[in-house]
């Protein structure tokens, strides 16, 4: 951890003391994570042309603007995922448990979205459905007792509009585990339909809960909010703002027209490490409010299974997840972009006000 190591130095040289400061270390990370993409991802495209020519596999009865993106490389979520994991490592300070878990968490789900992003551009066709349901059951089951094992609390549910407020779970609160990592790992693999889509949301999510976090485990600041203060939960700041970084440098290359895509390995294990946050800063409702948009694409996509299997056949939607919907109704990509972008930012406002309302 080069954070701990420079700050050891503060006796030597006064500069070193602003390793000690969280506010310092999360710009270092972010910085460090958003070059480390920006300078390896050429590479990274290169070697995928040359030994996955075949690129993202692309629907038949999607937009048929979308078959103009065949061939392009799909595995890009490998080096978000290095980047944060690298950052996190470098930045924090005795490397907490928070994020020891939250690595755990990106590289449990990033390996069962590699080997369906794997087989995607081998055999033209990801695992299936029932097989990564239980490797994400397997992955949750595994986070479940990493928390436990460190301490954590992790049977009482916060209502975040009343101070010192829980609902005592139990043993349920297992269950509610589960459907919050699964649902939200699942929700941002949904939203990542278009080019540039899921990126600019995750960066926002991931900025709120950097706040949350800096707010958590600072005891004055909590104290004033009236929100219950974390010890430590501070480096998550690190964590965040490392993804942060990532993200835009990604996002460098995926914009529209795309360059590479992110993949599953990307948008299951950045969706479940938000998951994991939200569990362990003890706001899961926040994560429903800031991440409204993944939400909406889900029910979406519920909406119409369901509506379809009810009328035999007929669609609520003219195609989902709701992204789709309105391409097929002509809009263009960047302008269905922009627009769910915009919705993304307003329900990340809506979810930091709620660090006022007690």
């Amino acid at each position: 951890m080069l954070a701990d190591l420079l700050y050891s130095l503060r006796d030597i040289e006064f500069i070193f003391n602003l390793f000690g400061y969280i506010s310092f270390r999360s710009g270092l990370a972010l910085v460090s994570s958003f070059f480390l993409v920006i300078l390896l991802m050429p590479y990274w495209i290169r070697i995928q042309l040359r030994f996955f020519p075949s690129g993202q596999p692309i629907r038949n009865d999607g937009p048929k603007t979308h078959f103009l993106k065949k061939g392009t490389p799909t595995l890009g979520g490998v080096l978000i995922l290095f980047s944060i994991i690298i950052s996190s490592i470098i930045w924090t300070s005795n490397f907490s448990n928070f994020n020891y878990i939250l690595i755990l968490t990106l590289i449990l789900f990033g390996i069962i979205g590699l080997i369906d992003d794997y087989k995607k551009v081998k055999i033209g066709k990801g695992i299936t459905t029932k097989a990564k349901f239980i490797g994400q059951l397997i992955a949750t089951v595994i986070i479940f007792f990493t928390i436990k094992y460190y301490g954590f609390e992790l049977n009482k549910f916060n209502i975040p509009f009343l101070k010192d407020t829980y609902l005592e779970l139990g043993y349920f609160y297992f269950v509610l585990i589960l459907f919050i990592i699964i649902g939200a790992t699942n929700a941002t693999n949904l939203t990542d339909g278009l080019d540039g889509l899921v990126s600019m949301p995750l960066i926002f999510v991931f900025l709120t809960f950097a706040i949350f976090s800096y707010i958590l485990g600072n005891i004055n600041f909590s104290d004033y909010l009236l929100v219950n203060y974390i010890k430590g939960s501070g480096e998550i700041v690190i964590f965040s703002t490392s993804a942060i970084g990532a993200l835009l440098g990604f996002l460098w290359f995926n914009s529209s027209p795309a360059s590479i895509f992110m993949g599953d390995t990307g948008s299951q294990s950045l969706g479940a490490s938000l998951a994991v946050t939200s569990i362990l800063l003890k706001q899961e409702i926040v994560l429903a409010v800031a991440g409204g948009l993944f939400v909406i694409e889900a029910i979406s996509v519920m909406l119409q299974v369901s509506y379809f299997k009810i009328t035999k056949g007929k669609r609520l939607f003219l195609m989902a997840p709701l992204h789709h919907h309105y391409e097929k109704k002509g809009l263009s990509e960047q302008k269905i972009v922009i627009r769910f972008w915009i919705l993304s930012f307003l329900f990340c406002l809506l979810a930091l006000s709620l660090l006022k309302i007690r």
